[in-house]
């Protein structure tokens, strides 16, 4: 899960809760502040998700615009595959 947008109190606070209703469990968070925006990127386990994972990703989106944050879910694969260099 990737998430983008710009800094403020809860932003950690509310994506946790929207995992949380989905029943997804956090593994790994890592985040920082560059400049205004804040970025985090949150390593999941989704096998025990309410959603299927095609239906997930979508909704976890959406979520993140009421939010107004950008908010991404991908397999962890596509993820290595896309910032692997070489």
């Amino acid at each position: 899960v990737t998430v983008v947008g710009k800094d403020r109190v809860g932003i950690v606070y509310e994506v946790s809760k929207l995992l949380a209703e989905q029943n997804i469990n956090i593994v790994n968070i890592s985040q920082e502040i560059m400049d205004e925006y804040f970025t985090m990127l949150i390593l999941v386990d989704v096998s025990t998700s309410k959603m299927p994972f095609v239906e997930l990703a979508p909704y976890i989106q959406e979520q993140g615009k009421t939010l107004a944050l950008d908010i991404r879910i991908q397999n962890h694969e596509i993820f290595e595959a896309m910032h692997r260099i070489g």
